[in-house]
Order: structure tokens, then C-alpha cells, then sequence
């Protein structure tokens, strides 16, 4: 599996894995005692999911829990701040 993963399960990464048809993911990471597994399936739309060549992304924890609500945190929507009237 560490082959696979291309570092050490226990390290206290999190790994996302997606289905095929993209509606379904998996979040695994070890807590110390095992491994947690999260599961998920979209009632509409897929998962966005990165394109990286060598198999392997590293997001960081807000993109992880954008990945995790199906929204596209390779490009998120951000609204800018309202302006301060003085």
C-alpha cells in the first residue's frame, strides 16, 4: 500500500479516493489507533478531481473540505469583501 500511496499511511495524511463515474469518494487517514474511512456519494453532480501526472495531489485542509462538499476547489468562487464606506 505505502508503494501505492507514495508516502506512509500512519504519516496522518489524509487519501481521497473517487469511483469512476465520479459521484462517489473516500477519505481515509490513520487517527493513531487505525484507519478512518469516510464515504460519500453525490445525489447529483461528480466529485472535481485533479489531473495530476504522477497520480498523486496535495490539497491543502480547506480544499480537502471543498473536495469533501463537491465543490470545484481548483476554482473556487470568491467574493470579495464589501468595500468600508467612512
Amino acid at each position: 500500500m505505502q508503494v501505492d500511496l507514495r508516502q506512509k499511511p500512519t504519516s496522518g495524511a489524509v487519501f481521497a479516493f473517487r469511483g469512476k463515474p465520479g459521484d462517489r469518494i473516500e477519505l481515509m487517514f490513520w487517527d493513531g489507533q487505525g484507519f478512518c474511512l469516510f464515504y460519500k456519494v453525490l445525489d447529483k453532480g461528480r466529485f472535481p478531481w485533479a489531473s495530476a501526472a504522477d497520480g498523486t495531489a496535495r490539497l491543502t485542509s480547506a480544499q480537502i473540505y471543498m473536495l469533501w462538499e463537491g465543490i470545484d476547489w481548483r476554482r473556487p468562487s470568491w467574493s470579495a469583501p464589501p468595500a468600508r464606506t467612512a
